[in-house]
């Protein structure tokens, strides 16, 4: 239940899903500075069960450890459906479902760690267990059509993926209006120039290049501020980048933070640099506060951000197009106030929390339906 989406995605249908499911929502631990999502989750009312052992780095005891635990947990629970979400609890949540003839097992792909995570061997390696997993999962689910794309080009899940956008809640994001609290707090003019990025402190996330293309931009427009909302592993390493760069006088480390209509509010460029995405929450969040947004073009980005219509696209891996761009909507108000503006209405109708557990709701039915009538997972067709 780190930080990210798949936490904010799972809590909502362990909730959203009540009183037609019963639902437990089974979790492992973060890592260090990671954050942790699941006490939000038990606030709201989601039962939730911790399998300390159940930790994303490979570990073949530990997760040996994991698999018993999750076993022993469904064989208390027995459950109808068995849902996994993320690569290690995936695994290990299939295996155990399989061991224990759990009937209905689907698999929710956020994204994947098939390419551009690891080096080739271990990359081949986790595409041999995926494909293998897929043939005793009852259905796939990806968040967006580039990851279902992704799947069919590395042989996973054929003619078994079914497409459900992620579900957020977006309401409080959707009221947002800037109010210069954030810029007051770092104690910045109430018409200082700000450009954030939001996530967790991650190689694949490219902090780095945010950073590189701060330090192009500040040679041009040294007023501008730019913020980092999130924590980490880089959390450290980040901090010594920005100094060697010569930015740090410019950068805020904000660090985790809950009040995200406030930082929202404040940004008048919301910024993903990242090298691979399923679906990123950061650019969702900025569309329904209205923030106009710039994104690197891969994974799953192209689907919440329509270049030139809803946000700005630029190459991975280029602090030179990354900072063009940004410059771009700073210097051009009319073009924030489009973007966003046309940002809120996609994100408020596609991503919205009720629209997720009504397509789940629907999947699990049909599923439900087939097991119940005895047939076989290739008989109920992916939509």
């Amino acid at each position: 239940m780190n930080i990210g989406g798949p936490a904010h995605h799972v809590a909502i249908l362990a909730a959203g899903l009540r009183p037609e499911y019963e639902t437990l929502l089974i979790t492992g631990a973060p890592e260090a500075r990671e954050g942790d999502l699941a006490d939000a989750a038990e606030r709201a009312g989601v039962t939730l069960q911790r399998i300390p052992s159940l930790r994303r780095p490979l570990h073949p005891l530990r997760d040996l450890r994991a698999l018993v635990a999750l076993v022993r947990a469904f064989r208390a629970f027995r459950p109808d459906i068995v849902a996994t979400h993320t690569a290690k609890a995936g695994t290990l949540g299939r295996i155990a479902a399989l061991i224990t003839r759990v009937p209905v097992r689907v698999h929710t792909f956020h994204g994947h760690v098939l390419e551009g995570y690891f080096g080739s061997r271990r990359a081949t390696l986790f595409r041999c267990i995926e494909r293998l997993l897929a043939r005793v999962t009852t259905r796939l689910v990806v968040v967006s059509p580039e990851v279902a794309h992704d799947l069919e080009q590395l042989g996973v899940g054929h003619g078994n993926v079914t497409v459900v956008r992620l579900g957020l809640r977006l309401d409080e994001l959707a009221d947002s209006v800037p109010n210069g609290a954030l810029r007051a707090e770092l104690g910045a003019r109430p018409a200082t120039p700000t450009v954030g990025i939001v996530g967790r402190l991650v190689p694949i996330k490219a902090h780095e290049v945010f950073l590189r293309a701060a330090a192009l931009l500040q040679a041009r427009l040294p007023e501008v501020l730019f913020v980092v909302a999130g924590d980490g592993e880089l959390w450290a390493q980040l901090h010594e980048r920005a100094a060697d760069l010569g930015v740090e006088r410019n950068v805020r480390f904000l660090g985790w933070r809950h009040d995200l209509a406030t930082v929202y509010g404040d940004l008048d460029v919301v910024v993903c640099s990242s090298h691979n995405e399923g679906t990123p929450v950061s650019l969702i969040e900025a569309g329904a506060a209205g923030r106009a947004v710039v994104a690197t073009r891969v994974g799953g980005v192209p689907d919440v951000v329509e270049d030139g219509i809803n946000g700005l696209l630029v190459p991975a891996n280029d602090p030179g197009a990354l900072a063009g761009a940004i410059e771009r909507l700073l210097l051009d108000p009319e073009l924030r106030a489009r973007l966003g503006s046309a940002g809120r209405s996609r994100a408020l109708s596609r991503y919205g929390a009720e629209r997720l557990t009504a397509d789940i709701r629907a999947i699990y039915g049909e599923l439900m339906a087939a097991a119940n009538q005895g047939l076989s997972p290739d008989k109920v067709s992916a939509r």
